[in-house]
C-alpha cells in the first residue's frame, strides 16, 4: 500500500522557525515522490476528524512537528488505528522523542519517518487525559502552569521557571495507592512516566521502557532545598545530572515503585500537568496504563 502523510506543524511550539519546516518537509516529501498534506496544529486540541479522514483519504502515517503535549494531544484521537505516527521534535523538553531515538534535528528525525519502523508503544490516562510520556503534581507542574502563560517559549526560559519555582513551591500531602501499598508522603512533587526522562536527556525513571506495560512512579520527598539546588546546578554544569537524581535514590530521598494502575489522593489539590501541559487539578486521580496505544515509527 502506498504510503499518504499528514503533517501537522505546531506553530508556537519551541523557538524555530516554522517556514522554513515546512519548507523542508515540502522538499523531502517531493524528492521521494510522496503524497502528503500539511495543517496547522488547532488551540481548542480538538481532531475528532481525524479518524473519518484517515479512512476516507488513506491516510498510513500522522506526523506531528511539536512537542509532547501537541503528540499527546493528537494521539489520543489515534489510540489503537493502524496508522503510523512519526514525530518531528519542536518542542521544549521533546521527551518521547528523545527516549525513542529520535533525533532533534528535523532532516534527521523526517529521515526516521520515512525509513524506520513502526513500534508499538503504550501510553496512559491521567483520570480522562490521555498522556504518551510523563505526568505529575507539584513543583514540576506549577512551572508547566506558568510556562503556559509566557509570550516567549523555549528551554532557557523553562529552565528559568523551574528555579524560579524551586524555591517558592511549597510541599504537599499526598496519598498514593500502588501495588496494594498506600504511600503517605510530604512529596515536592510526585511524576507517574512511561518515558525515561523529563525531556533534554534529564533521566528521571531509568527503568522506564516504552512498551513495558508498565508506569514508573517517582516520589521526590520534602528536602532541602538550597542543598538540593546546590548538587543539582553543579551536575547540570558537568552535564551528569543523573548522578545527582541517583544519589538522591539511594538515601531514600526518591520512592521509585512501577505499575500498571495506581491512584493519587490528592487533598490539597497539588498543580497537576500532563505530558508538560498544565491540566486542572483533581483530589483523586486515577492512572491506568494503555497498553500498545499506538504505533511509533522509530
Amino acid at each position: 500500500m502506498k504510503r499518504k502523510f499528514l503533517f501537522f506543524i505546531n506553530p508556537i511550539s519551541g523557538t524555530k522557525n516554522k517556514k522554513r519546516l515546512a519548507d523542508l518537509i515540502i522538499k523531502a516529501c517531493a524528492k521521494k515522490a510522496l503524497t502528503f498534506e500539511i495543517m496547522h496544529t488547532n488551540a481548542e486540541g480538538d481532531y475528532a476528524f481525524l479518524r473519518n479522514k484517515i479512512s476516507t483519504e488513506n491516510i498510513t502515517d500522522i506526523v506531528i512537528c511539536g512537542g509532547d503535549g501537541t503528540v499527546s494531544t493528537i494521539v489520543s484521537f489515534l489510540l489503537h488505528t493502524t496508522v503510523n505516527v512519526g514525530i518531528v521534535p519542536q518542542g521544549s523538553g521533546n521527551g518521547l522523542a528523545l527516549a525513542a531515538g529520535i533525533s532533534r534535528n528535523a532532516e534527521k528525525a523526517l529521515e526516521t519517518i520515512f525509513n524506520g519502523k513502526p513500534n508499538s508503544v503504550d501510553g496512559f490516562f491521567v483520570n480522562n487525559t490521555f498522556s504518551c510520556m510523563l505526568s505529575g503534581l507539584g513543583f514540576d507542574a506549577q512551572v508547566a502552569h506558568d510556562f503556559a502563560k509566557q509570550k516567549k517559549r523555549g528551554l532557557l526560559t523553562y529552565i528559568m521557571l523551574c528555579f524560579k519555582h524551586f524555591f517558592s513551591s511549597k510541599n504537599y500531602s499526598f496519598n498514593i495507592n500502588v501495588n496494594g501499598t498506600r504511600i503517605s508522603e510530604e512529596a515536592l512533587f510526585v511524576s507517574v512516566a512511561n518515558s525515561n526522562q523529563f525531556g533534554n536527556k534529564v533521566t528521571i525513571a531509568p527503568k522506564a521502557s516504552l512498551s513495558d506495560g508498565l508506569l514508573d512512579l517517582i516520589v521526590v520527598k520534602k528536602t532541602n532545598r538550597l542543598l538540593s539546588a546546590f548538587y543539582l546546578v553543579k551536575h547540570i554544569l558537568l552535564g551528569k545530572i543523573q548522578d545527582e537524581v541517583s544519589m538522591m535514590r539511594s538515601s531514600n530521598k526518591i520512592i521509585y515503585l512501577q505499575s500498571a494502575n495506581l491512584q493519587i489522593e490528592n487533598a490539597q489539590k497539588a498543580p497537576l500537568h500532563v505530558d508538560g501541559e498544565p491540566v486542572e487539578t483533581a483530589e483523586v486521580i486515577d492512572i491506568k496504563i494503555v497498553p500498545n496505544a499506538f504505533k511509533l515509527l522509530q
